[in-house]
């Protein structure tokens, strides 16, 4: 199968290019499939990774990045375009037009005649506004919906909760969302070892894009209580900025500069990732309100990390769907997450409880499992778009039915 995936890619370090990497990386294995990286164009001249197609076509904050992907599409002719977005791929506050146009692409490439799929991370329904920073809600969530509607043009839109199928369905009408586990980034995932943690300290990780929902200052003001009780206990905060809150992450990091129980890591180039896990105890999610299933808990399930995470329905949904082992606490309640991290550390069976709870999670939906299940999905729509140009009559597409919360196999969640 010929694909162009059009995403963000590293080396940029703009959202999802973790998850088109290894999306991509799992495309190649099969020598069947043949790919194309629509990918994000960089400020300055990069060093592409090694066996990878990586064509950069688009810019972040230009309203001419429809155009500049339907052109290369049309060079290329593939047999499917797969976007992987969110709401903000192609821009931001400070530049709206441009995040709305961008999101017009599938429907401009599916007009132009080529199948077209998108997973999209997020739905504008769900997202907390106020958290985003944003002034103008009415607006955002005209603009959203409009959004939405666009992006459902195209042949099939995957979300990765069962909580967003559902909205496309109900609210939108929506004929053709699916739902997918987002899904751990490897074939197999590594067994814990429990002797890396804890020995000599326990390692706390927070990694994500930081500053607007995913906030540190609970998580620093707190953190000199959970070292009172856990005295071999080090803090390592991992990521970079969100988009729109430049200087965030260096903000906290000279407050707290001083204290050689506190690491500020920056961005984690891929190859660091399972050194990070494989010596972390716990993995906190200190969010104040979410935005879609999270990658950073899927890397964790993939090395048998607990997780510990504010009480919030989509991570909720998440854990009981995909059955991760997640202590979550309130999320309005400090005294919560203190409580939550310190008895976990004091409790080795537990740790090593919701440690192999993950590792099993993670056995369930590996990438290629995932990746197999959307060309799958590919082919379906692809032969019943062959038999509507063979026989001119129009082919319904059925709603697909909401995953049972049992369900943690990709075939069943694409049926």
């Amino acid at each position: 199968m010929k694909i162009c995936y059009v995403s963000t890619f590293p080396p940029s370090e703009r959202m999802l290019n973790e998850y088109a990497f290894h999306i991509v990386r799992t495309l190649k294995d099969d020598p069947s499939n043949s790919i194309t990286v629509l990918a994000d164009e960089q400020p300055a001249p990069v060093r592409e990774l090694d066996g990878f197609n990586v064509v950069r076509t688009w810019q972040f904050n230009s309203v001419s990045n429809p155009l500049r992907i339907l052109a290369k599409v049309r060079e290329f002719k593939p047999d499917v375009v797969w976007f992987n977005l969110l709401f903000a791929t192609f821009g931001n506050q400070r530049n709206p037009a441009a995040a709305f146009s961008g999101l017009l692409a599938p429907a401009l490439v599916h007009a132009a005649g080529y199948q077209t799929h998108i997973t999209l991370h997020h739905l504008m329904d769900h997202v907390n506004l106020e958290d985003a920073g944003v002034r103008n809600q009415f607006l955002y969530r005209l603009a959203g919906w409009a959004a939405t509607k666009a992006l459902l043009q195209a042949d099939s839109v995957t979300v990765l909760l069962p909580g967003y199928q559902r909205t496309l369905i109900e609210k939108y009408k929506a004929r053709n969302a699916y739902f997918s586990p987002h899904g751990i980034f490897c074939s197999r995932p590594e067994p814990p070892n429990m002797e890396r943690r804890g020995n000599p300290e326990h390692r706390l990780l927070a990694l994500g894009h930081w500053g607007t929902y995913k906030r540190l200052e609970m998580l620093m003001d707190t953190f000199p209580q959970i070292a009172a009780q856990i005295p071999n206990v080090k803090l390592t905060v991992a990521g970079c900025d969100h988009p729109i809150m430049p200087g965030y992450i260096e903000s906290i990091a000279q407050k707290y500069r001083h204290d050689s129980r506190i690491e500020f890591a920056g961005y984690i180039p891929e190859e660091q990732i399972p050194e990070l896990f494989q010596s972390t105890s716990l993995l906190l999610m200190p969010y104040s309100s979410s935005t879609g299933s999270s990658g950073v808990a899927h890397q964790a399930a993939e090395y048998g990390v607990p997780i510990v995470c504010a009480d919030l329905p989509e991570f909720r949904e998440m854990g009981e769907q995909e059955g991760l082992a997640i202590e979550f606490y309130d999320a309005n309640d400090s005294a919560s997450f203190v409580n939550s991290v310190v008895d976990l550390l004091n409790s080795r069976t537990r740790l090593e409880e919701m440690s192999w709870r993950n590792y099993q999670a993670a056995e369930r939906m590996t990438l290629p499992v995932i990746v197999q299940g959307y060309l799958e999905l590919f082919r379906n729509s692809m032969r019943k778009n062959s038999r509507t140009r063979e026989f001119a009559e129009p082919v319904v597409v059925r709603s697909p039915a909401v995953a049972p919360p049992e369900s943690d196999t990709t075939a069943q969640a694409f049926d």
